[in-house]
């Protein structure tokens, strides 16, 4: 399946789950990955965000729906997906989709965001999706030819704060520009109200990573509301 910029239209107002595991847990297990995203297509998924090569081969195998598929390489900086070299490596895995860092930092590879989504448009079939912290960075990846703007990194890149849920109002200003990509709502959306009210703020989709897969943090939630 190659997935068009037309073909994202399927996706609008549709939950796309990020199915991910840190280094050192148990769940960290492309073959578990792929398990975990198969269980939330059953619940109603439209797509699934997964990190890692082997994660994306697996789950590529595991659901019918499209994948983001990015490579965090480091922790700090620009690490989602940070080279073309990376965002090639990802597409050939089999991403129907590939999110990079769509911010305006500098690059490890030295080349500009516009060089690497044309890289990627150039060396393989996947769309592109940029990460990005801030209503500056989605006007930068709509010119530089992204196919769809996250505000995934919105309170991580250091120009914005670090909401307690997600960042509402970012969401609406750059929704409110009307850039002519699909917006995608992603972080800190830790309930179902937290989903609605980002579409309600003018997302076309939402990702909802840790409320769903990330087992020792839900559990931690609910220790510390019984505790705290």
């Amino acid at each position: 399946m190659i997935l068009t910029p037309e073909g994202l239209e399927a996706l609008r107002s549709q939950l796309i789950v990020s199915c991910q595991a840190y280094p050192g847990e148990p769940m960290r297990d492309p073959r578990t990955t792929g398990q975990v995203a198969a269980s939330a297509v059953i619940g109603g998924a439209a797509a699934i965000r997964v990190q890692g090569l082997a994660d994306v081969e697996f789950t590529r195998t595991a659901v019918e729906v499209p994948v983001i598929g990015l490579w965090k390489d480091g922790h700090d900086g620009v690490f989602i997906t940070p080279t073309l070299r990376h965002a090639l490596a990802v597409a050939n895995a089999g991403a129907h989709i590939v999110a990079v860092d769509g911010t305006r930092r500098a690059r490890p590879d030295g080349l500009s965001l516009k060089q690497t989504v044309d890289g990627i448009h150039a060396g393989s079939h996947a769309l592109v999706m940029a990460d990005c912290g801030s209503y500056d960075d989605a006007v930068a990846a709509v010119e530089a030819g992204a196919d769809l703007i996250g505000t995934t990194l919105a309170g991580y890149s250091g120009e914005r704060p670090k909401t307690e849920g997600p960042d509402l109002e970012l969401l609406a200003e750059i929704a409110g520009a009307e850039l002519g990509k699909p917006l995608i709502a992603e972080g800190r959306i830790h309930t179902p109200l937290h989903a609605r009210q980002a579409l309600d703020a003018g997302a076309f989709a939402v990702v909802v990573g840790t409320a769903i897969t990330h087992p020792a943090s839900i559990t931690g939630w609910f220790k510390g509301a019984m505790h705290g």
